[in-house]
C-alpha cells in the first residue's frame, strides 16, 4: 500500500556551492540515515572518493568533501507516494517538487544541475525545465542500475564535477 511520504533531508549546500546535484527522492535507508545516498550498495560515494581521493566513510567527511569542493546535494521531489518498502524511482507517484526558484535565488553562485538520473530530471522538469542554468543528466548510481560499470559511470561523473584544482 502506498503512502505519502514528505522530505525531511536538509539539503547539503553552502554559499559558494557552484553545482547542485539532483536524486529523485531520498531511498528508505537514506531516510534511516537522515544523509543522502545512504544505501551501502549505492554508488555515489564511492565514486566521489575515487575522483576526489578522499575519505567518505562519515556524515561529517561527505559534507567536508561537498563543501571542499563547491558541491549541493538535493533532491528533485519534495514529497510523493510510494511503498514504504519501496525505494525504486519506478514506485513513485503522486510527485511535488521542490521549489528550484527559491533555491537557486538564494545560491545564486549554482550553475550547474546534474541530475543522477532520469527520474530526477523528470521531477525537476515538470515545473523547471524552462529554469535557464546549465543542466546534464548522469547515469544512477543506484545499486538497481547495475547495466553500467563503475569505471563507465566515474568516467562520467568525473567529466561533470569540478576538478580539484577548480
Amino acid at each position: 500500500m502506498q503512502s505519502l511520504h514528505f522530505h525531511t533531508i536538509e539539503p547539503v549546500i553552502f554559499a559558494d556551492s557552484k553545482v547542485l546535484i539532483l536524486g529523485s527522492f531520498p531511498s528508505i535507508k537514506s531516510f534511516e540515515e537522515g544523509f543522502y545516498y545512504a544505501h551501502p550498495r549505492n554508488q555515489f560515494w564511492p565514486i566521489l572518493a575515487a575522483i576526489y581521493k578522499e575519505p567518505v566513510q562519515t556524515k561529517e567527511e561527505k559534507t567536508a568533501l561537498c563543501k571542499k569542493h563547491k558541491i549541493a546535494l538535493f533532491d528533485s521531489a519534495a514529497s510523493l507516494q510510494r511503498d514504504a518498502n519501496n525505494s525504486s524511482d519506478t514506485n513513485l507517484k503522486n510527485i511535488t517538487v521542490n521549489d528550484f526558484e527559491k533555491l537557486l535565488a538564494e545560491y545564486p553562485n549554482i550553475k550547474t544541475i546534474l541530475f543522477t538520473g532520469k527520474k530526477a530530471q523528470q521531477i525537476f522538469d515538470k515545473e523547471y525545465k524552462h529554469l535557464k542554468i546549465k543542466k546534464l543528466l548522469l547515469p544512477s548510481t543506484s545499486p538497481a542500475y547495475a547495466s553500467m560499470k563503475f569505471e563507465e559511470k566515474l568516467a562520467k561523473y568525473k567529466e561533470a564535477l569540478p576538478h580539484p584544482f577548480q
